[in-house]
């Protein structure tokens, strides 16, 4: 809008330069007057004259009677005009009052035209965005409404399945998957948008019937992206970190390995091979050497993504952000990777300088008291603080939950862990090895504490 505001005042400028310009500098003096031409014209003839009857071509009184003849005809020609009367009406639009209506005119003339012809609002993002928007919904209710009327079109309900989901009108769209049938079961695509879709409704739980959905699409397609991604997410946070590692190599595969996708997976695979005490192999190599650089592998091994690329990628990151460092969504992504490198004392200052993002964030929050917490040992302190700061944005953050348990057990506090942990139980799918693990931290808690209360599973919400 800025840009092309800034274009049309400058054509305008422009315009208005070239037609006020002849009006404002006249050149006055400057050009040949007809009265000083005709006598420059008959001066050359009384020369042509005299040098005629100095040559003895002309006689004398020949020569006197041309002289007469020339000198009358310059005379009528060099004749002044009577001036021009100008009457009192006639003279206002002088050449500087005339440039002056012009400058007025033209601009607010076509300012004028353009608001009533053009199209103004075109030039508004804001209002052009809104307009977008309008016209998607209107496609998209007409869509539906025409399935209405042709209940039995498959294709046509996965397509509004999917239009409903990116407007966020989730329930809608979990309604048009369902009419969309057995279609669904044969495309990989619609499996997994239908199981990210599910997965969000129930507070971005993987397990049950997304997952289910997940493994569905991979039997269709084995390199399925997005399912593979699912499903390494949904095995990592039960704690299956060799099915997340494999499923995430899989994904590294087909990837480009100079995008960030290919940079995060590869840092989530670190991790998860830390996690799962897998030896570093095949992408994924353990952390040593110095200055917590990863160590070289084979490059064919590592799928085209080497750990000096990825060094390679973490410093020029980190480069960048000198140059830009109110981006605080790189300063977080540069904190993951300084945390997965090992860069412990990087990784505390890249999330301390991501501070306006981190604060609203209760995921991030509780990465920066975990990597804290490794520096220090102790959950204590400015660890436990951000934990408490991430409960307060989501009390039933499962993480933030564990580790604030995990500190009130450290500190003999175990009534206050067990309540902690009962929480935690209330968000995590009854019976997988998560809930398992829990509830024997619990059952620990409890025999410390001498209360007995309760057998495993049975807490109280």
């Amino acid at each position: 809008m800025t840009a092309f505001i800034a274009i049309a005042v400058v054509l305008t400028l422009l315009a208005l330069a070239w037609l006020v310009r002849p009006l404002l500098w006249q050149g006055y003096g400057a050009g040949v007057s007809s009265q000083r031409l005709n006598a420059s014209i008959y001066r050359d003839q009384l020369e042509t004259l005299e040098r005629d009857l100095a040559r003895g071509i002309i006689s004398a009184a020949d020569c006197e009677a041309n002289k007469d003849e020339l000198q009358l005809r310059l005379l009528d020609d060099t004749e002044e005009p009577a001036p021009v009367q100008i009457g009192a009406g006639q003279s206002f639009f002088t050449a500087r009052r005339t440039a002056v209506l012009i400058a007025l005119l033209l601009p607010l003339g076509a300012a004028g035209m353009y608001w009533w012809l053009g199209a103004p609002e075109a030039i508004d993002p804001v209002a052009t965005q809104k307009a977008s928007e309008d016209q998607v919904s209107q496609m998209i209710d007409k869509l539906a409404a025409r399935l209405k009327e042709k209940p039995n079109d498959p294709k046509g309900w996965a397509m509004l399945a999917r239009s409903y989901k990116v407007m966020g009108r989730f329930p809608e769209a979990e309604q048009a998957f369902q009419k969309a049938g057995d279609l669904v079961n044969t495309e990989p695509d619609l499996l997994v948008d239908y199981a990210d879709l599910l997965a969000v409704r129930a507070n971005n739980n993987i397990e049950g019937k997304p997952l289910e959905m997940v493994n569905k699409a991979l039997a269709l397609n084995p390199q399925h992206p997005m399912g593979l991604m699912m499903s390494g997410v949904a095995a990592y946070r039960r704690s299956d970190f060799k099915l997340a590692v494999a499923q995430w190599e899989k994904l590294l595969a087909v990837l480009d390995p100079a995008s960030p996708d290919a940079q995060q997976v590869q840092a989530d695979i670190a991790d998860a091979r830390a996690k799962a005490g897998l030896p570093a192999t095949a992408g994924a190599p353990a952390m040593s050497g110095e200055a917590g650089k990863l160590p070289p592998v084979d490059p064919a091994a590592a799928a085209g993504m080497t750990p000096e690329k990825i060094n390679q990628m973490v410093d020029s990151l980190a480069a960048r952000l000198k140059t830009n460092p109110d981006d605080a969504a790189g300063w977080v992504r540069l904190a993951r990777a300084y945390k997965t490198q090992g860069r412990l004392p990087e990784a505390e200052d890249a999330f301390g300088k991501a501070s306006k993002v981190v604060n609203k964030d209760p995921d991030l929050l509780t990465q920066y008291a975990d990597l804290i917490a490794m520096r220090t040992n102790t959950m204590e302190g400015r660890p436990l603080t951000l934990v408490n700061k991430a409960l307060v944005l989501n009390p039933k953050h499962p993480v933030a939950l564990m580790l604030a348990g995990s500190a009130a057990y450290r500190r003999a506090d175990y009534a206050q862990a067990i309540s902690y942990w009962e929480r935690v139980l209330t968000v995590l799918p009854p019976g997988s090895p998560d809930a398992k693990q829990v509830e024997a931290e619990i059952a620990d808690a409890r025999s410390k504490s001498g209360s007995g209360l309760g057998q495993l599973g049975k807490t109280k919400p």
